[in-house]
């Protein structure tokens, strides 16, 4: 046996420590497992094995790769999977690129569907530095489709659990960018353990700017993406480096608040902004650490795109705030039937209630009087684009995605007034049109000055007319404080100049309703969505109304 490899028994389990790579670890394990079924040798006289593979052959086949994998036999490991080519270079390059000098690996019970946990203890080093590097991974034994082998399905995640993608790989050595010491508009320092939500914005934030901060990079064990525009993680630090000082828009007050109030919904994103600027004060997500929903989600936004379609109708002329409009409780357009919630109606109000009311048939019976309007191709994606800035390529640090209203005509005119159909946004794009109705011209979000890396901030072509924004404004206060206003209960603990708009969006497949709901209290907007909660003022509302508290 190379390089001092030793067998060790944890937990009733055999387990192969090995320092340096050992190439003899595989067969001394072979013989006290008895080697499994599929083992690379396999007389060929044997008969093709079909069927699932059993509990024997899970056990002793994932033994055999570990054993493997763990005394450095890269290529024996390999041919244990189902995809050598591709599992050889990447457990090669556990030891080679992740500079791992010693590990342990410790398997777990299989599972029925013939899965394995397993348990890597490893010591990295690099530069005569060592640290140890502890982690949990998985495996799956499957049936080879050729030789009915039993074969440990390869995917990089066997490796570890964050090479989630084919391209992905471990690394050791000085990271790609300088350390950032990310700061608040106050100057306190932002960190994912105490926000989590920020922790890939955080990486983002770092893979941009930190060679420009002046920051010094540290040795780390990191996924290396290797994708352009993908950030690289952080999975283990041998040395600090000096980090730069970077300051952002985030308001660590509100943060913690947003942070809160998402918790309590297993998916749900919330976006917090200064309207008079555009400053980000807040971004958070459930689950915490996952995709940025927040920045890049692609959802249909319901009800909340009305403030939209309302400063349309507002700008044409064809309604007003505090005139008489027609809200009945159907409404055809194209062979589409749309139905307010519960069928209601209303006789004799007017559009500033129906907007509160947030009723649809009201705003799809305006469509065909948009259209009428002789030599006038101004209409809702060109409202979105023109006033609201939606799709014009935002800067805002990090990516984002800037929210879609496409060109749209028939059913789908009638589906995206409001808010389904092809309409998409994300709480980023929900917050900034609340914004921007507050305000009254849009101002393009961001969370790092744009002077930092002389970034051109996208800008709207106008601002919405005076008259319009009043009645835009009031018709969003009322639906917050009148007694009829469908976010007057969400936003009640909310104090100062407020207004608000709810909405819930009806997904294909799935049996209850997204919830939003967006406001403003002074100069702070926020929007908010969780999935499959049903009404905005239920789930969203009491999430926007606690950010707003926090502001």
């Amino acid at each position: 046996m190379r390089s001092g490899a030793k067998v060790a028994i944890v937990g009733g389990a055999f387990v192969v420590v090995a320092s340096g790579v050992g190439y003899g670890g595989y067969n001394l394990w072979s013989g006290i497992t008895g080697g499994s079924g599929g083992a690379v040798g396999t007389s060929g006289s044997e008969s093709r094995k079909t069927g699932p593979v059993t509990s024997e052959e899970v056990t002793s086949t994932a033994k055999d790769f570990l054993a493997a994998w763990a005394t450095g036999e890269s290529d024996r490991a390999a041919q244990l999977t189902n995809n050598p080519v591709e599992a050889g270079p990447a457990l090669l390059g556990f030891r080679e690129e992740a500079k791992v000098s010693a590990v342990t690996i410790t398997p777990g019970a299989p599972t029925g569907s013939g899965s394995v946990p397993f348990t890597v203890k490893a010591t990295v080093t690099h530069d005569g530095v060592s640290k140890p590097w502890t982690y949990a991974s998985e495996l799956t034994v499957v049936r080879g489709l050729t030789t009915g082998r039993p074969l440990v399905d390869w995917e990089p995640a066997v490796l570890h659990p964050k090479l989630t993608t084919k391209t992905a790989t471990l690394r050791t050595g000085g990271a790609k960018t300088g350390e950032i010491q990310a700061v608040d508009r106050k100057g306190r320092v932002l960190t994912a353990e105490k926000y989590p939500s920020l922790g890939p914005v955080l990486a983002q934030l770092r893979d941009r700017y930190g060679s420009t901060t002046g920051g010094k990079p540290g040795v780390e064990v990191y996924v290396d993406s290797g994708e352009q525009g993908v950030p690289d993680t952080t999975l283990l630090t041998l040395a600090k480096g000096e980090p730069g000082r970077l300051q952002t828009t985030i308001d660590a007050d509100v943060q913690a608040a947003a942070e809160k109030a998402v918790a309590r919904y297993g998916t749900a994103s919330v976006v917090a902004i200064q309207p008079s600027t555009g400053a980000v004060r807040a971004v958070a997500n459930s689950p915490a650490n996952g995709f940025n929903t927040a920045f890049q989600g692609k959802k249909m936004p319901g009800s909340t795109m009305k403030i939209v379609t309302a400063a349309l109708l507002l700008e044409k002329g064809l309604v007003k705030a505090d005139a008489v409009t027609d809200c009945p409780s159907e409404a055809m357009y194209n062979g589409r039937t749309i139905r307010n919630l519960d069928d209601f109606s209303l006789q004799g109000k007017t559009f500033g209630y129906a907007f509160a009311m947030s009723c649809n048939t009201a705003f799809i019976k305006k469509i065909d009087d948009v259209e009428d309007i002789e030599g006038d191709d101004f209409g809702l994606a060109r409202e979105a684009r023109e006033v609201f800035g939606i799709g014009l390529d935002w800067k805002t640090g990090i990516v984002s995605e800037d929210g879609s209203v496409p060109e749209a005509s028939g059913a789908a005119a009638a589906e995206q007034y409001i808010g389904q159909g092809t309409v998409t946004m994300n709480p980023l794009n929900v917050a900034s049109i609340t914004a921007t109705a507050k305000a009254g011209e849009f101002k393009q979000p961001y969370l790092v000055a744009a002077d930092v890396d002389n970034r051109a901030f996208a800008k709207a072509e106008r601002k919405l007319p005076a008259q319009v924004a009043k009645q835009l404004g009031e018709m969003m206060r009322t639906t917050a404080t009148a007694r009829y206003g469908t976010a007057t209960d969400a936003m009640a603990s909310v104090g100062g100049d407020k207004g608000a708009k709810t909405g819930s969006a009806e997904v294909d497949g799935q049996g209850v309703s997204d919830s939003w709901f967006t406001g403003f209290s002074d100069d702070l907007a926020a929007a908010a969505f969780v999935q499959g909660a049903g009404h905005g003022a239920t789930a969203a509302g009491p999430v926007v109304a606690q950010v707003l508290r926090a502001g």
